[in-house]
């Protein structure tokens, strides 16, 4: 089922004027992490070019996609290791994490974690917590990192990726085909997740592709034309205060239309109409609500075995649940909301995902 969201009644963003001598390095800080306040909290070699030692610790087809079949464990150190894939010409980065607990002669699970805007691969596998969920479970997670720390969704956002064109799309799509191909990852298990930014392209990559079996976002949207999106599973976690992707739908707090140098525009839907947009893709049954404290979980089953579920946080803002806390002088000079306690989104999203591979054939 065809659904399209795009408005254009949205104002721009006020000018700031300068700032005396006396605050210049917090407009440093500020400057570097304007972005983050905006928004949150094809080819290549064998696995791209390994940089680091370890630190242990639809409408476009997917690209390249593995049989997933069983193979002798590769040359790819246990814990965090750092490569890079050239894509569309440009030279991208990402971090790879191997627990000692997943089993490479057998197909395993990949999850894709995708940062919010300012934020990096390094600084999500730092925050939130997936690595450690990948010891307990066995599964591989990539850390993608966004060109000058965002991710491209199309013209109007977001940053200086959507102002040069770039297509994050490919470049995400032919990471997971890339490492699929030295990899025994099963095609049934490919997940993507995200926040803010991150969960932004995190829609778009279903919007667009059929690579993923379900997609968790957090503290984010739907922007943009999704003409023929295909079935998957969803899972959507959003606190009810967050200004900068609003629960109720419209433009965030930072929008600034998606014009001058780094391009915002954050237009979706309210959050529970998103969630029933997909339940008509996925052809899913009414859903279940049910509510503990803050947290209100509304749950439906679809065809085929998927699901679309939706996790309000009342008292949440803009921020990951059960993330790192922020650093106190960030969190105060940036306004940064702080992580909710009441839910762990991590735990939460992966028991979502090991729920709803994809179905035979779909």
């Amino acid at each position: 089922m065809p659904f399209t969201v795009i408005r254009s009644d949205v104002g721009a963003e006020p000018h700031r004027s300068g700032r005396p001598a006396t605050t210049r390095a917090a407009a440093r800080l500020a400057g570097t992490l304007a972005l983050l306040v905006s928004l949150s909290t094809v080819t290549g070699c064998s696995l791209g070019r390994q940089d680091d030692q370890p630190t242990d610790g639809g409408t476009r087809p997917a690209a390249g996609a593995s049989s997933g079949a069983a193979r002798p464990a590769p040359d790819v150190p246990v814990g965090s290791s750092t490569h890079t894939i050239t894509v569309d010409g440009r030279e991208r980065s990402y971090r790879l994490y191997r627990p000692a607990s997943a089993d490479l002669t057998t197909p395993v699970p990949l999850v894709v974690m995708l940062h919010g805007a300012a934020g990096t691969g390094e600084q999500a596998e730092q925050a939130y917590g997936w690595t450690g969920q990948a010891d307990r479970d066995g599964f591989l997670v990539l850390f993608p990192d966004g060109l000058n720390r965002a991710w491209a969704v199309g013209p109007q956002c977001c940053g200086a990726p959507a102002r040069e064109g770039v297509d994050d799309v490919a470049f995400i799509t032919e990471l997971v085909a890339s490492v699929g191909r030295d990899l025994p990852v099963d095609p049934a298990r490919r997940y993507v997740t995200g926040i803010s930014n991150g969960g932004l392209l995190a829609y778009r990559l279903v919007c667009d592709t059929t690579t993923f079996a379900a997609i968790g976002a957090v503290a984010s949207t739907l922007t943009g034309e999704c003409p023929d999106p295909k079935p998957v599973s969803v899972l959507h976690i959003h606190g009810r205060e967050d200004q900068t992707m609003p629960y109720g739908g419209g433009p965030g707090r930072r929008d600034n239309d998606g014009t001058g140098r780094n391009p915002v525009k954050i237009d979706g839907p309210p959050t529970p109409e998103l969630a029933a947009r997909w339940r008509a893709v996925d052809d899913c049954a009414a859903p279940k609500t049910t509510t503990d404290g803050p947290v209100t979980r509304s749950t439906a089953t679809c065809a085929e075995g998927r699901a679309v579920e939706l996790i309000t946080v009342a008292d949440a803002g803009h921020q990951w649940p059960g993330g790192r806390p922020n650093p106190p002088r960030a969190e105060k000079l940036l306004n940064l909301d702080p992580p909710s306690t009441a839910l762990n989104a991590t735990d939460t999203i992966w028991r979502f995902f090991a729920a709803h591979p994809k179905p035979t054939g779909g």
